[in-house]
């Protein structure tokens, strides 16, 4: 046998960090995945965590799992420097909780039970800022058939030994020059095709923005971005703990029936939350958790298939 012709096996790299406190690895990465069978994100049998990102230095997969009471993180490819050196930040270790005093019995429960929730970030805001336009005024299922499908044909395969159909995003430039006819068949109308190729143009300025109030006031600035979205990447790639996510078609209801026994609208929402400024996107985690929601009312909105348009 040639030896010159075997491929050598990828390199893997690792780090063990130690967390400061309790640590719940699939509560804290849950917002990173876009359905069970998102491409960027798998659930191995034994609880570790495949994740795969786009990083400054190029394609990433890391395996996050634990040994012991260390979070242990292995990574493949060319960004797996970047995605160990910025594993404690994605696991919430820069997430601040001073100032949160859960004034709510419900609140007060959640937090106990879920004391392992941190809101962790990314650092990377296009790769938020993609889904979130694609989840813009559709039901959830449409949304991720087109994230899956986008990526499944632009995205590229995760380097390493990662699961089977695991994807890697796509450079900033693919996003850009995607033509009509594929955004059609991903199911995304015109409106968000627009808008996110739009993004992904001022993608240097978006991932060098600084703070999330920075970033919230350059988001915004684009068109089709709004208050709503601006939140949904902000919470990802900031890891901003009061990025509320104001213009939810659930969220108000959730809010006013958890802490007040009756249905609202986003003002009722903001006044209920307003003691919790600074940590008002973690309680409304802390909320969802907690299961707490209105009884149904009317039938769900259709699934609109924007591939037979």
């Amino acid at each position: 046998m040639d030896l010159r012709r075997v491929a050598a096996p990828p390199r893997v790299r690792q780090r063990r960090w130690r967390p400061p406190g309790p640590l719940d690895l699939e509560l804290t990465l849950r917002p990173h995945r876009r359905g069970n069978a998102d491409p960027t994100w798998r659930k191995a049998p034994d609880g570790a965590i495949w994740r795969t990102c786009r990083t400054p230095d190029g394609p990433g997969t890391l395996r996050i799992g634990r040994d012991g009471a260390q979070v242990l993180g292995l990574a493949w490819g060319a960004g797996a420097q970047w995605l160990l050196e910025t594993l404690p930040a994605l696991l919430g270790a820069d997430d601040d909780v001073s100032g949160f005093v859960p004034g709510h019995a419900v609140v007060r429960e959640a937090a106990v039970r879920h004391a392992g929730l941190r809101i962790g970030r990314t650092s990377r805001v296009l790769e938020a800022l993609v889904p979130a336009v694609l989840e813009q005024k559709v039901v959830t299922a449409e949304a991720r058939r087109a994230w899956r499908w986008l990526l499944a044909r632009y995205g590229e395969p995760a380097p390493g030994p990662a699961p089977e159909g695991m994807r890697v995003f796509p450079e900033p430039e693919v996003w850009w020059s995607i033509p009509s006819w594929d955004w059609h068949r991903a199911g995304a109308e015109a409106v968000r095709a627009r808008t996110i190729a739009n993004a992904a143009r001022h993608a240097a300025k978006l991932e060098d923005a600084g703070g999330s109030a920075r970033a919230d006031l350059l988001l915004r600035a684009l068109p089709g971005i709004g208050v709503w979205t601006s939140a949904e990447v902000r919470q990802r790639s900031h890891g901003d703990p009061d990025a509320l996510s104001v213009g939810d078609f659930h969220l108000p209801s959730l809010v006013g029936w958890s802490l007040a026994g009756r249905r609202t609208d986003d003002a009722g929402m903001l006044r209920l939350l307003a003691p919790y400024r600074g940590h008002r996107h973690r309680v409304s985690r802390l909320l969802a958790l907690a299961g707490g929601r209105p009884p149904a009312r009317g039938p769900r909105m259709p699934a609109r298939d924007y591939r037979a348009f």
